[in-house]
């Protein structure tokens, strides 16, 4: 964390992004989307690219483990009289505690553009979701590192990976009066639910169900856990 606050260049880096949708997005479209009768959109978009941030930050952050492979450090982690699921749970919330507070920094300027919360009572059960999203993206992104020896490896898998997670969930368009196979895709995508319950929390709207919603990021949180174990068992010392 402290090496993670030194680096400025970084943390203008990972916002910079988020905050070019935000603008873009958010006034570009957002008079169109106005004039469709949908209402605000950068109201729709804050908890979207809110995820965006973590999706992209957290399952990046699996790149530390590939550094640690390739400079030898990982090795000698293994060797040392320390269980292997210690040495993969403390990557993983090293790597959640920045994507998360990554995610804030959004939301903190996401208010600053003029966002304004449903309910500023469940902003402690969107920063939940936010936490537990940012855990399982990290610890999958552990897993993915576990699986490759060399940096465009990782590149080639996140790249394929990412992005149609992200443009296939709701972060950027409602479900609504979407064709029906991009209704399908959204729905067996776990992150469209991640979305989802942020954006119940955040401006009280939902297409699957707050209940579904939880469900859905629970299991996605069990699942990226155990397959990063499973993948991170694996690796030779």
């Amino acid at each position: 964390m402290k090496r993670y606050f030194r680096s400025r260049s970084r943390i203008v880096g990972a916002i910079g992004q988020p905050i070019l949708f935000l603008l873009a997005l958010g006034y570009g479209i957002g008079s169109v989307y106005k004039r469709a009768g949908e209402g605000n959109y950068l109201q729709f978009l804050v908890p979207g690219i809110i995820i965006q941030t973590i999706l992209f930050s957290g399952v990046f952050w699996g790149i530390q483990i590939l550094f640690d492979k390739r400079f030898g450090f990982l090795k000698e982690m293994l060797v040392a009289p320390v269980s292997r699921l210690s040495i993969l749970l403390g990557n993983a919330l090293g790597g959640a505690t920045i994507s998360f507070l990554q995610g804030v920094f959004v939301l903190i300027i996401s208010l600053a553009l003029g966002f304004r919360p449903y309910n500023w009572l469940y902003l402690p059960l969107s920063l939940l979701i936010m936490l537990v999203l940012s855990l399982a993206l990290t610890s999958f992104g552990a897993g993915l590192a576990s699986m490759v020896e060399d940096f465009q490896g990782f590149q080639g898998i996140n790249n394929f990976l990412i992005f149609p997670l992200f443009f296939l969930s709701s972060a950027l368009y409602p479900l609504t009066n979407v064709p029906d196979f991009l209704r399908i895709l959204s729905s067996i995508n776990p992150l469209s639910y991640c979305v989802d319950a942020l954006r119940f929390t955040m401006i009280h709207q939902s297409h699957f169900g707050l209940g579904k919603d939880l469900l859905v990021v629970a299991l996605t949180l069990v699942v990226c856990v155990t397959f990063a174990v499973n993948r991170f068992n694996r690796i030779e010392a």
